[in-house]
């Protein structure tokens, strides 16, 4: 069976060596003391090493069923979910005032990535509980709050969230699903959503639904949009569960992956449902919970990619292959182990930086959330609205891209899938595709990120770049040629690419179909900002005389390797990109 190790020590690192939580002005960090995050770290890997890991391949191989109208979830999925909420790790960042730890949202994240990389499926369950709550918190009424929230934080209820239909996805002004007034003040739901995420399963009291419909009536596509929620059964005045809302499971999808995940078709025969926020204002409100799930799924392709590079890592250790070309590591045995092998070494050095670089982005983008939400810093707002589609379309098509490269190692063996490394592709191939499809990510980022507020954000980060690399440049000649250079070049690849959308702004294609490449550039250099100021802190941990010298010179390696190997990837792009959009539209529809 597979292996996990929950990486407490690099996510210590992220905290308190490079972003240096302690020390921020960001309300409730100077609580992150390293001896406090260690703890909640530790405890949290644990949990996910010794209990969710396991169940892995259970949620893998035996799915979920449907029995008699009710999910039945795989064996120990119900235990382990009943360990997770006895921790209170389902509030950790919730406020306290509806039972949650009000830690900020960098701690909830770093604990869950340990869980999802352990367990993805599994997580999912109380990972959207907490998208769902949260867009509560925003738009819900005081009585709506005080109603499902408590029983939301602690995940005796859980909640889903419900865009797409048969006949629609991305585009929601086509959805059909009506919502009818009634005298009391609540609708009647009508209609079918597909691929729901945790719609039913057997490890919760009552399942708390965001439906998006349309009020009979209002306006056309997608301003007539509303949200409404919708309990699988009905709260009583007193907290108690009432009868069965008409909310039920047509059936559970067959998918690729996720298996230990309940995917479900749900039909809504006049359920009743009550309205979030206001009238015909319901994307702004699924909004909420959109955002805080594509920063998750972007963190899901770290988890798969993670979980995978730590297996195909002992797997390379082990496994006796061929010899070393340059002399026999392992003289007393029929071969060398397939880690001495150049091509071998170059697939793990992409996993390992690769992921070690996700982790400090998406801790980073973590913490820009709570200067936004804590601080009401309204730059870092801006900055994690622009990074969102980075982080959720490049850390998805990386991720996926590095469980293939694990499998590689394995050799035919990654193909079988008692070696568990297929489920790990498996697994991490749907985050490329929900919460918004990469290629939508891509346009929302080209089309719509880059230009809000006058480009005040994407020019804020190019500033970002350009005051760390003045700031930490001319110190050490190394770290300036090995770090620094290679971020200035690729950042101004980026520049170049944003200047050449704004000079062809007359043919939209331009812009619309060099997105994806700009998307992946963007990623490049968000990693490539990750790694400069990661080797600046093991520099400097170096020079302080630090006890644990070989993991900052590995870091300082790794680091190396990023920015020599992976980000002169923006300089393709670039010419990619600057080819125009006719070497992608002018072949004729029919000529495909």
């Amino acid at each position: 069976m597979p292996i996990y190790n929950a990486p407490t020590k690099d996510t210590q690192f992220i905290l308190h060596d490079v972003l240096k939580v302690s020390q921020s002005d960001i309300p409730g960090y100077d609580e992150l003391e390293s001896e406090f995050t260690g703890a909640v770290l530790e405890e949290a890997g644990k949990l996910a090493t010794n209990v969710l890991h396991p169940l892995n391949v259970v949620g893998d191989t035996e799915g979920c069923r449907l029995e008699n109208g009710v999910v039945r979830t795989p064996t120990g999925f119900k235990e382990a979910f009943e360990e997770v909420k006895a921790g209170g790790w389902t509030g950790l960042d919730m406020p306290e005032e509806y039972g949650g730890q009000n830690m900020p949202y960098v701690m909830g994240t770093a604990v869950g990535e340990m869980f999802s990389a352990s367990n993805s499926a599994f997580t999912m369950y109380q990972g959207l509980t907490h998208g769902a709550a949260s867009a509560i918190l925003a738009h819900g009424t005081e009585e709506q709050k005080n109603t499902y929230l408590p029983k939301m934080v602690s995940c005796d209820w859980t909640g889903t969230m419900n865009l797409t239909e048969p006949h629609c996805g991305t585009d929601l002004g086509l959805m059909r699903t009506k919502a009818e007034p009634q005298a009391d003040g609540s609708y009647k739901i009508t209609g079918q959503k597909i691929f729901i995420s945790s719609g039913d399963h057997d490890m919760a009291d009552n399942i708390i639904h965001l439906v998006l419909a349309k009020i009979v009536g209002g306006p056309e596509g997608i301003k007539g949009v509303s949200l409404f929620i919708v309990p699988k059964y009905m709260v009583n005045e007193d907290g108690s569960l009432g009868d069965r809302n008409p909310a039920t499971v047509g059936k559970i999808e067959e998918k690729m992956g996720i298996h230990g995940n309940s995917t479900c078709v749900m039909n809504y025969d006049g359920a009743t449902g009550f309205l979030i926020g206001d009238e015909h204002k319901g994307m702004r409100a699924m909004f909420t919970m959109m955002n805080e799930a594509r920063l998750g799924v972007g963190m899901q392709g770290l988890c798969q990619a993670d979980a995978a590079y730590q297996n195909a890592v002992e797997y390379a250790k082990d496994r006796l292959q061929g010899r070393d070309v340059t002399g026999a590591k392992n003289p007393e045995g029929p071969a060398d182990p397939l880690i001495v092998h150049p091509d071998i070494r170059r697939n793990l050095m992409d996993q390992k930086s690769f992921s070690e670089g996700a982790r400090a982005f998406i801790l980073w983008g973590a913490s820009l959330i709570d200067a936004a939400h804590r601080k009401g810093d309204k730059d870092a707002d801006g900055l994690i609205s622009l990074l969102t589609p980075v982080i959720k379309g490049f850390l998805t098509d990386e991720g996926y891209d590095m469980t293939v490269q694990a499998q590689q190692v394995y050799g035919g063996h990654g193909y079988i899938e008692e070696w568990g490394m297929s489920q790990y592709t498996r697994d991490a191939r749907i985050a490329m595709i929900y919460e918004g499809a990469n290629g939508v990510q891509a346009l929302d980022l080209v089309g719509r990120k880059l230009a809000a507020d006058g480009g005040k954000h994407v020019m804020a980060f190019f500033e970002l770049v350009k005051s760390y690399i003045k700031d930490n440049g001319g110190q050490d000649e190394a770290f300036d040629r090995d770090f620094l250079e290679p971020l200035k070049a690729a950042s101004k690849d980026l520049q170049a690419a944003g200047m050449y959308f704004m000079q062809n702004a007359t043919n939209p294609n331009n812009a619309l179909s060099g997105s994806y490449d700009f998307m992946h550039m963007f990623g490049h250099v968000c990693l490539g900002l990750m790694w400069a100021q990661m080797g600046k802190a093991s520099l400097d941990a170096l020079a302080a005389g630090t006890e644990d010298k070989e993991f900052y010179e590995t870091k300082l390696i790794t680091g190396r390797f990023y920015m020599a190997r992976r980000l002169p990837a923006t300089g393709m792009h670039l010419a990619r990109i600057q080819s125009g959009g006719d070497t992608v539209m002018t072949l004729d529809a029919a000529s495909f």
